[in-house]
């Protein structure tokens, strides 16, 4: 796997991808700098050996047409701030602008590139526009784990023209070595927190982390299918009926492996989907009619930290309640500071998905797992066993 520390950068134009794809409020402020944040150590490197950087990102989902809301330009004051660095901006990522701006590029400069999507070859995985996109760098870098999963021209197709000059950044191998570190050499117990609200969702990933895991924690949504296909009553909670067979043949497939799987025995549930709702804690399989499980209950938060902090490695994806509503955050915040707990003791603890993150984020715990993985999509089909275009194309 060749990273960016085989390279020595001096006099030589770095063209990295990163994952600028930032969240705007409505004046173009951005409201979670993470992913560039993410991506700073990947730029410095270049810098300091004496190299100039061209970025090139994607900003939401223009559809290939130049749309001002979208335009990269409104975070170059942003990424300049934390790089430490002022950022150079073309309104171009192609054409005769781009490529003035790149020639005219000194050593210990920055310059990105205007949004990659106004152009829909970027998304089609276009030759040509891959081709053009190449002539912007002497050296590919990918560090933008969060668009891995697609085969588009500046993740995956552009790396065709740089044959023995293409690496990976810092963040995308540091994401490689945590997914490695849970899938293959993880120290055992390794366990898998799974949550969220659909079964559905999830098949693939369970099905791929059975021959991985020891203990598989089932939570959240996820949770009143596999119940109520054992039988028991599950009220108005969310259920995927068509599912039912399925999660009896995950069980079953559990247990031929050797796999322990922790459903929830009682959970919090209320008269109706609102944080002002009335509760009361029942046994999972005996919740009334006119009654829907929203967070884990007492019972189930303590059987879910014996397992936690006897495991060496942990995996966690998807919430265990409704954690967006105040009172039905608590399970969600007690697996935190579970996976927090054990990983003080020496575990390995990712965290990727989605919810997980925005849960991971919100209640604290960012710096108190050993990684948060900034891909969503990207993470889960790792989960899944897939080969990841952007990272086979670096492989290759």
């Amino acid at each position: 796997m060749k990273t960016i520390d085989d390279f020595n950068f001096e006099e030589k134009k770095a063209l990295i991808r990163v994952d600028f794809n930032v969240p705007l409020d409505a004046d173009f402020n951005v409201t979670d700098t993470s992913r560039i944040e993410a991506a700073k150590p990947t730029i410095l490197k270049v810098l300091e050996d004496g190299g100039s950087t061209v970025l090139m990102s994607h900003l939401g989902r223009p559809k290939g047409k130049a749309n001002p809301d979208m335009s990269l330009s409104h975070i170059c004051e942003k990424v300049s701030e934390i790089i430490g660095v002022q950022v150079k901006f073309v309104e171009n990522c192609v054409g005769d602008a781009a490529t003035e701006a790149v020639s005219g590029l000194q050593d210990g400069e920055v310059l990105l590139l205007e949004n990659l999507r106004f152009h829909a070859e970027e998304e089609a995985g276009d030759e040509i526009f891959a081709e053009k996109l190449s002539k912007h760098g002497d050296i590919y870098i990918n560090d933008a784990f969060g668009t891995a999963h697609r085969a588009h021209a500046s993740t995956t197709i552009v790396a065709n023209y740089f044959p023995e000059k293409k690496c990976f950044g810092y963040l995308l191998a540091k994401e490689i070595k945590a997914i490695e570190k849970v899938m293959q050499t993880g120290e055992k117990p390794v366990t898998a927190i799974l949550g969220g609200a659909k079964v559905s969702s999830k098949i693939t990933i369970i099905e791929n982390i059975l021959d991985k895991v020891d203990n598989l924690i089932i939570g959240g949504g996820m949770t009143y299918t596999f119940v109520k296909a054992k039988g028991g009553n599950v009220g108005d909670s969310i259920c995927e009926d068509d599912k039912m067979d399925l999660a009896l043949d995950i069980l079953k497939q559990a247990e031929a492996k050797g796999v322990k799987i922790h459903l929830p025995v009682d959970v919090l549930a209320a008269d109706a989907f609102d944080n002002e709702a009335n509760t009361q804690v029942v046994k999972v399989d005996e919740i009334p009619d006119g009654w829907q499980g929203l967070d884990a209950g007492t019972q189930t938060l303590e059987l879910f930290k014996q397992v936690i902090l006897e495991s060496k490695t942990i995996l966690w994806n998807g919430p265990v309640g409704v954690f967006e509503m105040e009172n039905f955050a608590k399970g969600t915040i007690s697996v935190g500071n579970f996976v927090d707990e054990a990983t003080q003791k020496g575990a390995f603890s990712l965290v990727g998905g989605g919810d997980s993150v925005a849960a991971v984020k919100q209640f604290g715990f960012e710096d108190k797992v050993s990684y948060v993985s900034t891909g969503g999509g990207a993470m889960l089909e790792s989960l899944e066993g897939k080969t990841l275009p952007g990272i086979a194309a670096i492989m290759d």
